[in-house]
């Protein structure tokens, strides 16, 4: 009988941070609990990621140099338990660290157990954290998953008055076997006010830290920001008992990034070099996520996670290995009017093709018909895909377009594309026979977002590709842009995916659990 994430949080009284008793636990020797002030402290919660059938990725933060003792298990009693090699804790890494959890049993719960021993005084032992996950499944069972982007932006930081970072605790209800955060997980070029007058006549009030304050432009302050967000007792709550795969986008470095960057006019920032500000907020993400570990590019954020044989998820980068944002309306395929990146597109096209998984599901930080603009009160140059000109493909459409119709030539059915981005939530079915470049597919593309931020939109729909609009859900113009949180136009999304029909069910959803649009697929089988 499968506990759930609920009765996990509930029988261990978690409320954020969550404990266990050392009372009973068979099979382990524990060290001794120092009582003293100054035992050492997990700071900012436990997170698992990247799950598949038989491994995990987990992560947590001391508050000093101390060694990291994992005990796993099957059971939550932690009954036989397995103590695994201690890890070094240290300044470097800004105490974090992340190991990776293999050989475990598919489709399995896994209760792991977190302590931090003082490095400098062997008594000195950390009160446990306990979190939890699911392995994939190696047969077709029913798969649950949520997705959604864009946390702690546009000014709206943790009030605790409203009810803290809500949508997290919402999407926890529904039990999920994975969440995909589809990038800006933090806003690094977005600083918070101690308080925010609101329309109604209420004051938001954040929470403040040093450096949520300004601009981030240190390693340190860059890691700032992901601690801000771990403050929230709704984000660590929902980290202990759900996995998170992460991706990024553009916020976590500064806004509408690429190599090229120009920060000359923006006097926030005292260091212009975008390539630095990139490589600390990169190293920032990798230290701050349980996010795998790529021994080839130790950067890399573009990979697949296969959850089973119902699906595969193929996360997409659309910044690292992009040309300058501009015009984007080259002829034809550059390295100028690249977004994914010449690697990058070889390296899906090649696992799209060896997927044997029912459904293949592309997580892409940023939408592909949505004209999102760069320099936006101009309505000037390309900040995703679409140039908005509703012609045949250029710029970076080129890439797409490419993508598209090497999915039909390899005749690859059963793709859905999950984005976020635009801080408002659609659902797009692109259709050849009303697109510009017609040599593809139909494809459903599906928008969610912001879990907490401000709310905006909706944008306009480029025509080259063919979008149809199911449906949206975004502020009107009654009620302007940028909506705090506490509107409640804060939106993730569900899929199911039914171990029997295989069907593939998507759920838009809002922060107070109403369900907006819903859409079931089915899958086109083969022999």
């Amino acid at each position: 009988m499968r506990l759930s994430r609920r009765s996990f949080l509930k029988s261990s009284a978690a409320t954020g941070l969550v404990t266990a008793s050392m009372t009973g636990v068979a099979g382990l020797a524990m060290p001794a609990i120092s009582r003293a002030a100054t035992r050492p402290v997990i700071t900012h919660g436990l997170q698992s990621g990247d799950v598949s059938t038989s491994s995990g990725m987990i992560w947590s933060r001391a508050d000093r140099p101390a060694r990291m003792l994992v005990d796993v298990s099957t059971t939550e009693s932690f009954a036989n338990a397995t103590r695994l090699a201690p890890l070094n804790v240290l300044p470097g890494s800004d105490f974090t660290a992340k190991r990776l959890l293999e050989n475990l049993p598919s489709d399995q719960e896994i209760f792991y157990r977190i302590t931090m021993a003082d490095l400098n005084d062997a008594n000195a032992v950390s009160e446990p954290s306990v979190g939890r996950f699911r392995t994939a499944p190696a047969s077709r069972r029913s798969v649950r998953f949520a997705w959604s982007g864009d946390t702690a932006g546009q000014g709206w930081g943790i009030d605790k008055a409203s009810g803290g970072m809500k949508t997290y605790a919402t999407m926890a209800k529904h039990d999920p076997d994975f969440f995909i955060h589809s990038g800006d997980t933090i806003y690094a070029d977005g600083p918070l006010k101690e308080s925010v007058e609101l329309k109604d006549g209420t004051t938001w009030t954040n929470i403040l830290t040093e450096e949520k304050s300004k601009v981030a432009e240190t390693l340190e302050e860059y890691r700032g920001q992901w601690k801000y967000n771990l403050m929230d007792d709704n984000v660590r709550a929902f980290n202990a008992t759900v996995p998170t795969f992460f991706q990024w986008d553009d916020h976590e470095v500064v806004n509408n990034w690429s190599a090229a960057k120009n920060l000359s006019d923006d006097e926030r920032y005292t260091e212009k070099n975008v390539q630095l500000l990139a490589a600390r907020a990169a190293r920032s993400f990798h230290e701050m996520t349980p996010i795998s570990y790529a021994p080839a590019e130790p950067g890399r954020v573009y990979r697949k996670i296969p959850y089973g044989p119902l699906v595969d998820v193929f996360f997409l980068d659309l910044r690292s290995y992009r040309g300058a944002n501009g015009d984007n309306m080259e002829d034809e395929i550059t390295n100028a009017s690249r977004i994914l990146g010449a690697e990058q597109m070889a390296w899906l096209k090649r696992e799209l093709v060896n997927s044997r998984a029912t459904w293949k599901v592309i997580a892409c930080d940023m939408p592909i018909g949505l004209v999102v603009w760069d320099k936006w009160q101009d309505q000037k140059w390309s900040e995703a895909v679409a140039n908005g000109d509703n012609g045949p493909a250029k710029g970076r459409e080129l890439e797409f377009a490419d993508l598209l119709r090497f999915i039909k030539s390899a005749d690859i059915d059963n793709i859905v594309w999950l984005t976020a981005d635009v801080h408002y939530t659609a659902a797009h079915y692109y259709n050849p026979d009303k697109a510009q470049f017609q040599d593809f597919k139909p494809f459903w593309e599906f928008v969610s977002g912001p879990l907490h931020a401000g709310t905006f939109g909706p944008n306009d729909l480029d025509m080259t590709f063919g979008p149809e609009l199911k449906y949206v859900k975004a502020p009107t113009e009654e009620q302007g842009a940028n909506l705090p949180p506490s509107m409640g136009l804060q939106f993730f999304g569900l899929v199911d995916i039914d171990g029997a029909s295989e069907q593939l069910t998507v759920r838009l959803m809002d922060r107070d659990d109403a369900e907006l649009f819903t859409v079931t697929l089915d899958p086109v089988r083969r022999g």
